[in-house]
């Protein structure tokens, strides 16, 4: 199985890539149309702010690539957000892949949300075996809203989207590579997914 991990300089990707090989696979770090294209599953990582990923992201054309892909694809983290169609973060546009805006949290509550937090409404393929109210590990100051699309959800200061799917494309707001088992549970689930 090809794991194309799409390469825009997004933050520390190494725990990714040994989560997968600790499943068996190889995650490639690659900003290549054409392996992107190719792969059996893309994965959109994410870390920092969302203008400047955009801008590298265009810098490369995947800003045109990534909502033309047919496999499945997760993003994680600022990857789901950015499959929203705006963010508050920089007044950025989005991927537009999901109709939504994302949001930043208020000042009732501190900023950013760091550590573990409870996950619920778990439903899908993407979360068989893992049970309801599982903690999974979070690190963002911005959030999804619920959608129509919102696969899980999560509560701080607002109840939010902490897991989005809308027809190939998914998108989980924690990190599976740093939730221990239940992370690694959700990439098995991912690699096992099926269009």
């Amino acid at each position: 199985m090809k794991i194309a991990i799409i390469d825009y300089g997004a933050g520390n990707i190494r725990s990714l890539q040994f989560a997968l090989e600790r499943l068996g696979v190889v995650g490639e770090l690659t900003s290549d149309p054409e392996l992107i294209t190719k792969a059996d599953k893309v994965i959109f990582p994410g870390q920092g702010a969302a203008k400047s990923a955009m801008l590298k992201l265009k810098a490369h054309g995947l800003d045109l690539l990534i909502p033309q892909l047919k496999q499945p694809v997760l993003g994680i983290c600022l990857g789901m957000q950015l499959l929203c169609d705006y963010s508050e973060e920089g007044g950025v546009k989005g991927l537009g892949i999901i109709e939504g805006k994302v949001r930043r949290f208020s000042d009732r509550v501190k900023v950013p949300q760091m550590g573990w937090n409870k996950i619920s409404k778990t439903q899908t393929a993407l979360f068989q075996s893992i049970n309801e109210d599982e903690f999974m590990y979070l690190v963002h100051s911005y959030f999804v809203p619920i959608l129509p699309e919102t696969i899980a959800i999560s509560t701080y200061d607002t109840p939010y989207s902490v897991a989005l799917n809308k027809d190939n494309f998914y998108g989980v707001q924690f990190h599976p590579e740093k939730s221990s088992k239940p992370g690694q549970k959700l990439l098995q689930n991912f690699l096992n997914l099926t269009v």
